[in-house]
């Protein structure tokens, strides 16, 4: 066993309108398809782009999605990232709480890296044979603790998007 040389890479997702979206790492070509499915099964209606980064064979982006625009996005994204195997989705008229336990299920998903509407920037490790993911930094860093005011503005609000009962 020898050591390797490898770079380290911070790579900004590109998400211009703040949209929510998943990233994660799976191990099948077949993965389009089943996530294809995953939403459209989960929310029907749901506008959505996916993007999966094939790692070996032809080593081509393959992508869906109902909606051309976030298609696009995330072919854009999955090209920069270029990590072997992994995939990036872009939702529109749903919301990742609605999909997520359908695409953990999909038998080719191995993780899920993040899934947020927040900047994020990827950590990407580079060797002579590809790049990997070695985790992401989403969003800013905590301001303090929540108090008393924080508390009641979270369960309220929790109750006024439907998510909890009145």
């Amino acid at each position: 066993m020898s050591e390797i040389p490898f770079e380290l890479k911070l790579l900004q997702i590109e998400n211009p309108e703040g949209l929510n979206f998943i990233l994660g790492q799976s191990h099948f070509i077949k993965t389009v398809e089943d996530i294809h499915e995953a939403m459209v099964t989960s929310v029907p209606g749901a506008r959505f782009g996916l993007a999966f980064c094939e790692s070996s064979g032809a080593t081509l982006v393959r992508s869906t999605g109902t909606d051309d625009a976030l298609k696009a996005l995330a072919e854009r994204n999955a090209l920069a990232l270029g990590a072997g195997h992994s995939f990036i989705l872009f939702l529109r008229d749903a919301y990742p709480i609605n999909v997520l336990n359908a695409i953990k299920m999909t038998p080719e998903v191995a993780t899920i890296f993040c899934v947020t509407a927040n900047p994020v920037q990827v950590i990407l490790a580079e060797s002579a044979q590809g790049r990997g993911i070695l985790g992401v930094i989403d969003g800013g860093r905590p301001a303090g603790v929540e108090g008393e005011d924080g508390v009641a503005w979270r369960k309220d609000f929790l109750r006024m998007i439907g998510y909890k009962i009145r």
